[in-house]
């Protein structure tokens, strides 16, 4: 069903939901739009979704139900299979639902109840990733946002204000919290593979804070640039070999990218976008390119820019929810993630 010849040939292709609810620029209709990776990023096709309109908060893939899981700032949580391109459910809760993360398996998805809100129940909705249904709600802390599902499985984190949670996926318990990150509110994170450390963006300006999984505490906290730079980063990825972290500077129109090898990382410079916005860095499977909130595509080894996202009229397009997906003779045989997560020890 990708819309393109079936021969055993593997297609990468980079499906980008819209419009993104947290940010203005890019925005085209409401829908799925496709891209094929190695061909220039060029414009494949729409797949139209109405309700999108809603603007997306969350768009988590899954392998083992080729599907992606669509999540809008009105409550609403859906599963699209890419196989089939049909809505299998959709719902609406009464809290939710933020940037969602899915289990491997499919079975259950965590969606937080959302940066907008700062309820004593704040935390994750529990639902059955094959029906739908609710089946439990999780009190975490104020603001629950960004969570991720780790390459294995087994573990589930969130952020809540000033605060990373760690949950066990088997048992829903929780495993460990480390307060004190980020300066303010709630901002992305991402791992490493072995689960040694997560870096926190910081919300009061361009920068980091790297924790120490293993002693549940902050070790170190990095600013960009010669001075700080007095407004909050939203958007951290490692490169899949984990060789550098680049960290989104949406409001001075930047990329920062450090040195990962060293701890703390040590800056490396930084590449200039062409817009503002959400804020988002992410990074195909292979390492080879770099997206991020606005239309332009990196090589991550040179540093240049090579493509520019545009739909089918030709417009510049972006938005912070999206996923590569990769499809042969009309199967999902592999499916990346909205978060640059470190894969060194993990593929």
């Amino acid at each position: 069903m990708s819309g393109l010849a079936d021969s055993g040939k593997v297609q990468r292709l980079l499906y980008l939901s819209m419009p993104d609810g947290a940010q203005k620029e890019g925005r085209s209709k409401p829908g799925i739009l496709i891209f094929d990776i190695d061909n220039g990023h060029k414009f494949v096709r729409r797949i139209d979704m109405p309700i999108f309109e809603e603007g997306l908060r969350g768009f988590a893939g899954n392998l083992a139900k080729h599907s992606v899981y669509y999540s809008s700032t009105n409550h609403r949580l859906g599963r699209f299979d890419i196989e089939s391109e049909k809505k299998v459910w959709e719902r609406v809760y009464d809290a939710g639902c933020d940037r969602s993360s899915v289990t491997l398996d499919g079975k259950k998805i965590y969606a937080p109840t959302g940066w907008w809100y700062k309820g004593e129940d704040s935390g994750f909705l529990v639902v059955d990733g094959e029906t739908g249904e609710l089946i439990k709600r999780i009190k975490v802390g104020p603001q629950a946002h960004n969570s991720i599902v780790n390459l294995s499985g087994t573990k589930v984190y969130l952020g809540t204000t000033t605060m990373l949670s760690v949950f066990d996926t088997a048992t829903d318990e929780l495993l460990m919290q480390v307060k004190d990150v980020g300066e303010r509110g709630i901002f992305p994170y991402t791992i490493d593979s072995q689960e040694r450390y997560a870096y926190v963006c910081l919300g009061n300006h361009v920068g980091f804070d790297v924790v120490d999984l293993k002693a549940g505490k902050a070790i170190h906290r990095v600013f960009a640039g010669e001075e700080k730079i007095p407004h909050r980063t939203h958007g951290a990825g490692l490169t899949p070999d984990e060789t550098e972290l680049w960290i989104s500077d949406q409001r001075g129109q930047k990329l920062f990218i450090f040195d990962a090898t060293q701890m703390p990382p040590a800056p490396k410079g930084h590449v200039n976008l062409s817009q503002g916005g959400h804020g988002w860095v992410t990074f195909s499977l292979d390492g080879k390119y770099a997206w991020s909130h606005t239309p332009d595509v990196f090589d991550v080894k040179t540093k240049k820019l090579v493509a520019t996202l545009r739909d089918e009229t030709g417009m510049p397009v972006s938005g912070s929810k999206f996923v590569e997906v990769h499809m042969q003779d009309g199967k999902v045989v592999r499916i990346g993630h909205e978060f640059g997560l470190g894969r060194k020890h993990s593929d």
